[in-house]
């Protein structure tokens, strides 16, 4: 979708700045519309509407850059923020590596990627589907309380426009609903969740479903113990089991491999995980949670296998990091209106694997279900690994009890090299993972 008065109100801006003495500049518009609404017992807490947008300018003289944004866009202010941002521009230090996209990098036509859902919820749509899931969840046995549940609807339409010729806009729908309950009674409570969130409604999972899982859950986790210190295998559940990718897009993100502060600076092209792991990113997956037809500078984008066949086939690259490193932007880059660019997965995945989670914990003979996690001790530079997580012990191949009040740690390389995915991969947040299972890590229990 294209807003013609957003472009023409951009393109303005950046004429005002070269006529201020910028040698170039690119701008972004970002308009948003959101409905938001949380409720506890039945009784709603937040009802919420919003609109609002926001403008970024940055400029460039010579190698010297800077950005200003702003919320208002009368002619006043706007002339205030081309003075200010020039200005700016002209009291900082040089950077070598700053600078627009060649026009050959550009994106020039993109396929529509169905990112809006025209239609809009009214409050009563978000009350009931959030009183759904709370009801639902509070009828399971052994459900004693309720955090709440929330629903949400929002509208977001990005509009970029640069000196080197780039122009273009898109409009991003997304929708949520989450509910949070707990179980038992005094030092015996436990609480757990569920959720459901999508561009368009129609594919979300239902309310009851969600709310069902949500009360299960949690009943599930009464009578949690502690378990003893040992080395065993560890299946993460995929709501926790993406947080792994996360780790892996931080260490081969640009700006950490021209520092030289990741644990894979010296990687590239090497086996990192098992052969046939397959890792994607794909910004024009239709209806992908982060998907967008182009990336913050208006670089082309493209579906590209992170790894392949486990080994690492790429960086993540933004024009900046990309000249750091002397080579070519993987057109990553994303972008609020106050910051620069910076690298950033799109739609990520981790490929299922062949046997599904059920199989996957069959073959282990005492292990940690992880379904939740919380804190992280994760060092970039080392790839050593430690977080606080609760889920279920294994034995022989069979879920046991619930477990609190353990840490699992080990090496990301380590972990990544031993990485088994099941075939559960289901597209809910936008990095996306099946059940994982990865050998010989360590539990602090007891």
């Amino acid at each position: 979708m294209t807003d013609s008065s957003d472009l023409d109100i951009l393109s303005d801006l950046i004429a005002r700045a070269r006529a201020a003495g910028a040698d170039t500049a690119d701008a972004i518009l970002a308009d948003g519309t959101s409905l938001s609404l949380s409720q506890r017992l039945g009784r709603p807490e937040r009802l919420e509407r919003a609109e609002g947008g926001d403008l970024g300018l940055r400029v460039f003289v010579g190698r010297q850059s800077a950005i200003v944004s702003s919320s208002d866009r009368s002619k006043a202010a706007l002339a205030e923020l081309v003075e200010r941002a020039v200005a700016m521009a002209r009291a900082v230090p040089e950077d070598s590596f700053a600078g627009l996209a060649d026009p050959g990098q550009l994106a020039r036509s993109w396929e529509d990627l169905d990112l809006d859902d025209p239609a809009e919820p009214s409050a009563e749509d978000l009350i009931a589907a959030a009183k759904e899931a709370e009801e639902t969840a509070l009828a399971i046995s052994g459900v004693t309380n309720s955090e709440g549940a929330e629903a949400a609807w929002g509208r977001t339409r990005i509009s970029l426009v640069a000196g080197n010729g780039f122009a273009g806009s898109y409009s991003r729908s997304s929708r949520s609903l989450s509910v949070s309950v707990i179980a038992g009674e005094g030092i015996g409570m436990e609480t757990d969740y569920d959720f459901t969130s999508a561009v368009y409604a129609e594919d979300m999972e239902d309310a009851a479903t969600i709310g069902r899982r949500a009360g299960e859950r949690a009943v599930a986790r009464l009578g949690a113990r502690k378990v003893a210190s040992a080395r065993v295998p560890i299946v993460y559940d995929p709501r926790v089991a993406g947080s792994l990718l996360g780790h892996l897009t931080g260490a081969i993100s640009g700006p950490a491999i021209a520092r030289g502060v990741s644990f894979l600076k010296d990687r590239m092209g090497e086996a990192l995980f098992a052969p046939g792991i397959e890792i994607v990113d794909d910004p024009h997956r239709r209806r992908g949670r982060r998907s967008k037809p182009f990336d913050g500078e208006g670089i082309a984008n493209r579906r590209r296998e992170i790894v392949s066949d486990g080994r690492l086939t790429t960086w993540l690259l933004d024009l900046r990091s990309a000249r750091q490193l002397g080579l070519e932007t993987t057109g990553h880059a994303a972008r609020g209106t106050s910051s620069p660019p910076s690298p950033s997965p799109t739609n990520l995945f981790l490929q299922p694997g062949k046997d599904d989670p059920k199989a996957l914990i069959g073959g282990i003979a005492k292990g940690l279900y992880v379904t939740q996690m919380m804190g992280s001790a994760v060092n970039g530079l080392t790839g050593d690994y430690s977080r606080g997580a609760t889920g279920f012990w294994i034995e022989n191949g069979e879920i046991a009890y619930p477990v609190n009040e353990v840490t699992v740690a080990g090496n990301l390389k380590e972990m990544f090299a031993r990485l088994v995915p099941a075939s559960d991969l289901t597209f809910r947040t936008g990095i996306d993972s099946p059940t994982v299972m990865i050998e010989g890590m360590m539990v602090a229990g007891r």
